[in-house]
């Protein structure tokens, strides 16, 4: 037969106090004396007393749980990014509900009305490929609930957001090709509803006109992450009359899939074509082709500074002139 819970009235009642002298014993209540403050945590203790969160949150008006939704924890980049808000929910006593979008619009749309029924007390998000509309998302400001993006967030300034500045790092990433003498320089960019996609388009058109180098839409592809959509941009680009010197992926999964539509072709990879990327994920050092070079992002960093700025918001509910937050990291290019 299973143990019966321990609560406060079987506490009190044994210690012949009232209830709420113990509730308020266990809080560290300054009224009452520190001998009864003994007893009481003493024999919760023993009893194995937890506290009850749902009554926790009736009187506090919270539930101690953040929810998180990215678009897939299979890639490196959004493990490490929760890795670094866990660093944060896990010293302010709080608990993830954590949820994947799969990069599907729809789904983005069922968790995150599952997370407001739930009432989380905040959520932090990384918008799926899809995502065009924030309707689902604006739904939480109704509520009184903070929401933080990171990484692939919307455009504009009336939200909270954590991002890199994509547009600096693809400036960079020209540069340091045109310094290796490559000025036919090619790009497969992921979807058009991205953000970071439009980021990363205009990084390269300044970059190129910086160097005075032809901008050449030929050499603009585009690709929706999977295996087939790169594989059809890398042949595009193969298929032209004059070839790419250098080629620019998304991040470093799509550059893992074109190395490997390239290599189909019988392309020398990084010797007749070099290839550089975004998200510098340590993965990529277990291939037989990584980058060239790699835009740092810095996904840790990222979740965590969505994390501390979700936790701002929450201990500053009351301010109603809060203004929005707007953190944006300043990529790093990693040779290899």
């Amino acid at each position: 037969m299973a143990k019966p819970i321990p609560t406060i009235k079987e506490i009190a009642r044994k210690l012949n106090v009232s209830a709420s002298t113990v509730s308020r014993a266990l809080h560290d209540h300054p009224r009452i004396g520190l001998k009864t403050k003994e007893r009481v945590k003493k024999l919760a203790g023993e009893l194995g007393y937890e506290p009850n969160s749902q009554a926790i949150f009736f009187k506090q008006q919270k539930t101690f749980v953040i929810g998180v939704i990215l678009p897939s924890i299979r890639e490196e980049f959004f493990s490490q990014a929760i890795s670094g808000i866990e660093a944060v929910t896990t010293q302010s006593d709080y608990t993830i509900l954590f949820a994947q979008s799969y990069d599907d619009y729809k789904r983005e749309v069922i968790v995150a009305e599952t997370m407001k029924r739930q009432r989380v007390d905040g959520l932090i998000i990384s918008l799926s490929k899809e995502t065009t509309k924030l309707q689902h998302l604006e739904a939480f400001k109704e509520m009184n609930i903070p929401v933080v993006y990171f990484d692939r967030v919307p455009a504009g300034d009336a939200c909270h957001k954590v991002s890199c500045n994509m547009k600096t790092g693809t400036v960079e990433m020209i540069h340091w090709l045109f310094s290796e003498g490559l000025k036919r320089i090619a790009i497969i960019n992921g979807p058009k509803a991205l953000f970071a996609s439009k980021e990363r388009l205009a990084g390269y058109m300044e970059g190129m006109q910086q160097h005075k180098l032809k901008v050449d839409m030929q050499l603009v592809e585009e690709t929706d992450f999977s295996e087939d959509s790169t594989y059809k941009a890398v042949s595009n680009l193969l298929s032209l009359k004059k070839l790419p010197q250098a080629i620019i992926s998304f991040n470093d999964y799509v550059h893992m899939d074109a190395v490997k539509a390239a290599l189909k072709k019988k392309v020398k990879v990084n010797r007749d074509l070099l290839f550089v990327s975004y998200s510098n994920l340590n993965i990529t050092g277990y291939t037989s082709y990584p980058p060239a070079a790699s835009i740092e992002q810095y996904p840790y960093e990222q979740g965590k500074m969505a994390a501390e700025i979700l936790f701002q918001l929450l201990n500053n509910k009351q301010n109603t002139d809060q203004s929005y937050i707007r953190q944006q990291l300043i990529p790093k290019l990693v040779l290899h």
